[in-house]
C-alpha cells in the first residue's frame, strides 16, 4: 500500500484515553524505506511517533506530523532446544505477539499479555506487569535515526532500561524511530508466578504452559482494569514509587499492612495504587475524569473528560499522597 497522508486528522481513535485532538498531518508507512522517504519529506517539522496511544495524554492539537508504523511481521530468526529468537515489526499489536508466542509455548512474554499498545512502543516504554519487564526478553532494538535516516541497532545493554524507562524516553528522546524488535524467548519452561493471583498456578500438578499463564494474566487484568474501548484510560497512570527504607519503616509503623517489594537493602517499592486508595481517591471524580473504582492506579475518562480534568485530578492525587505519606508519585503517562 502507498504511504497514507491525512491532514487536520482527528487522533480520537489513536489514544486510549479518548481525547479528541487533531494532528496537522498524520502519516502511516508500511516499510523502513517508506519511513526514510517520509522523514526526508518532513525534515524540520515537529514529529511525534505513536503506537496505539495507550500511554499518552494529548493536551492540545499537535501542530506537526504524527507518524504511525504499519511495519508488521513476525520472523523466527533462530531456534534450538533451549531458546528461540524472534524478530517482530514495530507495528505489530503487542498482545497479538504475546498470543502467538503463547500458542507456540515460547516462554517470556506471557506475563505481559493484554497490555494495549504495539511492539515498538513496548520497547520504548519498557512495559512491565506481574513481575516481568519487557527488557528481560529483548535482545536488540532496530531503529532509524530521524535526523539522518541511518539505521542503528541497539543491543539491549545500550537501551539503558530501568523501571518504565529507556534511552529512547530520556537521552535519545525524539531522535530515533523503532522499526523492529528482536526478542529472545525460552523453549523450555521459565515461569514467573510470584505476583499476586498468579501464585495460584503453583498448585497445578504440572508446570503451567505459557498459554496457562497468559490466560490467567488476562483474567486478572479483565477483573481489575477497564477495557479502553469501553472506558477511556491510559492504563497505570502513575509509576510505583521507590522509597528509602527509613521512610518505609515510618509508614509501616502506623500502616502494618502496607504492601511492599524490596529493591535492595536500602530501597523499598510501594504500590502507588495502595497509597492512592489510602488517601481516599478510589472512585472519586473530578470533572469528567475519575479514579477507577476497581483499581485506583487507573484514571478513566468517565464523562467526556478534558485533558485538563485528567491533569488536575492527577495533580490533586499527587499532592494528597505527598501530604499523607511524604512520597512523590509521578505519572507513567506522557503528556503531549
Amino acid at each position: 500500500m502507498p504511504i497514507s497522508k491525512q491532514y487536520n486528522y482527528s487522533l480520537l481513535g489513536h489514544n486510549t484515553m479518548g481525547i479528541d485532538v487533531k494532528a496537522q498531518q498524520f502519516i502511516t508507512y508500511d516499510t523502513v524505506d517508506e519511513l526514510k522517504e517520509v522523514l526526508r519529506e518532513i525534515a524540520g517539522r515537529p514529529i511525534l511517533h505513536i503506537g496505539r496511544g495507550s500511554n499518552l495524554l494529548f493536551t492540545r492539537d499537535f501542530e506537526g506530523v504524527v507518524l504511525h508504523s504499519s511495519i508488521k511481521f513476525t520472523q523466527i530468526v533462530m531456534r534450538n532446544q533451549r531458546e528461540v529468537v524472534v524478530r517482530v515489526g514495530a507495528g505489530v499489536v503487542w498482545d497479538d505477539f504475546c498470543a502467538q508466542m503463547a500458542q507456540n509455548n515460547f516462554y517470556g512474554s506471557e506475563n505481559l499479555s493484554h497490555i494495549p499498545g504495539e511492539v515498538g512502543a513496548a520497547a520504548v516504554q519498557n512495559i512491565g506487569a506481574y513481575g516481568v519487564e519487557v527488557e528481560s526478553i529483548i535482545q536488540e532494538v532496530e531503529t532509524i535515526e530521524i535526523a539522518t535516516g541511518s539505521r542503528r541497532v541497539f543491543h539491549v545493554s545500550q537501551c539503558e532500561y530501568h523501571y518504565r524507562e529507556s534511552v529512547f524516553k530520556n537521552k535519545l528522546r525524539g531522535q530515533y524511530v523503532v522499526t523492529a524488535v528482536v526478542f529472545k524467548l525460552s523453549v523450555t519452561p521459565v515461569v514467573h508466578l510470584d505476583y499476586g493471583q498468579l501464585q495460584d498456578l503453583k498448585a497445578l500438578p504440572h508446570t503451567p504452559s505459557a498459554q496457562d499463564i497468559r490466560d490467567a494474566v488476562i483474567a486478572i487484568r479483565r477483573s481489575k482494569l477497564p477495557e479502553p474501548d469501553q472506558l477511556g484510560s491510559a492504563g497505570s497512570f502513575f509509576k510505583n514509587p521507590v522509597v528509602p527504607i527509613e521512610l518505609f519503616n515510618d509508614i509501616a509503623a502506623t500502616h502494618h499492612e502496607v504492601p511492599h517489594y524490596a529493591i535492595d537493602e536500602k530501597q523499598i517499592k510501594i504500590p502507588a495504587a495502595w497509597l492512592i486508595e489510602q488517601c481516599g481517591w478510589k472512585g472519586k471524580c473530578h470533572g469528567g475524569a475519575a479514579v477507577y473504582e476497581k483499581q485506583p492506579l487507573i484514571i478513566v475518562n468517565k464523562n467526556h473528560a478534558t485533558s485538563s480534568d485528567i491533569m488536575e485530578l492527577a495533580s490533586l492525587i499527587q499532592q494528597s499522597v505527598y501530604d499523607t505519606f511524604k512520597i512523590n508519585i509521578y505519572p507513567e503517562v506522557n503528556y503531549i
